[in-house]
């Protein structure tokens, strides 16, 4: 993405990986810096004019629009020595999937998904600084910071609004591996419970379980146990059948099967013990597949990232030592 000039008049021409884009929301990806606010104040005065032609905030860009901008101080974008060369190294590795529309890679636990609430760079933020040249870059979707594995973002504002409307109509398909301290028993099990955001008095956010909020249901199917371990510990699958934040790991926790290294709502006192013999230091909870309609092929497209090096010899270690008990 190419500098805009702060003294003189920009044009942009609109590529078609961003048309369709409301000429606001256009404009504010190009004006990083500028507030929100002397964006809309542009657009609304007729300084931006498209085709050399006025335009109301409503208009949508078409691929081939000659966008003009006016002077306008523009904050500089992050260079990429801003971003740290080991996350840097980790996502240019880790690439899952990529075409002209798609971009999936196994993130990594630690790694928030964007900026914000203390954390300076996310992995948005540590892709466009890498791909200078990328005029469209966005999440399709979220991973809490500490969860690992399959993460899409869309390279085309089509494919972005194809895929979100395959989440809103539960026909991505979304599975997790999460490890849980207790003997679950069951095979399968459907867990419907609406979920609710609340703040806690620090401003914290958290999720609980809630009769008033919103419906959030998740299939569990047992992977493997390890009834003999102090506490009993269980594998665990996870198909997400709504996206709620938090989901998992709050459903788990309610049900008394709370994720193991869960600092939000696990065992506290157990998670300090395994971190103490160097048993794991992460939550376990892996992002494993996603199976979607590509939004241009129209085929289906299933993706899956192994499990993480740490959570491999967590399992290890959990066989070896359920064989002694033996």
């Amino acid at each position: 993405m190419k500098q805009l000039s702060k003294e003189s008049v920009n044009w942009l021409e609109v590529g078609a990986e961003e048309a369709g884009q409301r000429i606001d929301n256009y404009l504010i990806r190009w004006l990083k810096g500028v507030p929100k606010s002397h964006v809309y104040r542009i657009v609304r005065s007729g300084e931006v004019r498209v085709n050399k032609g006025r335009i109301g905030p409503q208009y949508r860009v078409q691929a081939g629009d000659r966008v003009r901008v006016p002077p306008i101080r523009v904050a500089p974008r992050p260079v990429l020595t801003s971003v740290k060369p080991v996350a840097r190294l980790a996502l240019a590795l880790d690439i899952l999937y990529e075409d002209a529309a798609l971009l999936v890679i196994n993130k990594p636990s630690g790694l928030a998904v964007h900026g914000g609430s203390g954390v300076s760079l996310g992995v948005i933020e540590h892709l466009r600084a890498a791909r200078p040249q990328a005029r469209f870059l966005e999440l399709v979707h979220r991973l809490d910071r500490d969860t690992s594995g399959v993460l899409m973002l869309a390279k085309k504002r089509l494919a972005l609004v194809t895929l979100h409307e395959q989440l809103r109509e539960g026909r991505m398909h979304k599975v997790y591996l999460a490890l849980v301290r207790g003997h679950w028993r069951e095979a399968k099990r459907a867990v419907k419970a609406p979920l609710s955001k609340y703040v806690l008095a620090s401003g914290e956010r958290r999720v609980s379980v809630s009769d008033d909020g919103l419906a959030a249901h998740t299939i569990f199917r047992l992977q493997k146990s390890w009834p003999l371990h102090d506490p009993p510990l269980s594998l665990l699958e996870a198909e997400l059948k709504t996206g709620r934040t938090h989901q998992i790991r709050v459903h788990l926790a309610h049900l008394g099967f709370p994720i193991v290294g869960d600092e939000k709502y696990g065992d506290f006192v157990f998670n300090k013990k395994i971190q103490l013999n160097q048993v794991l230091r992460r939550m376990f909870l892996h992002a494993r597949e996603i199976a979607m309609v590509h939004p241009e092929s129209g085929e289906t497209l299933r993706l899956s990232a192994p499990l993480p090096q740490e959570l491999t010899r967590c399992i290890a270690h959990l066989d070896h030592t359920h064989a002694e008990a033996v």
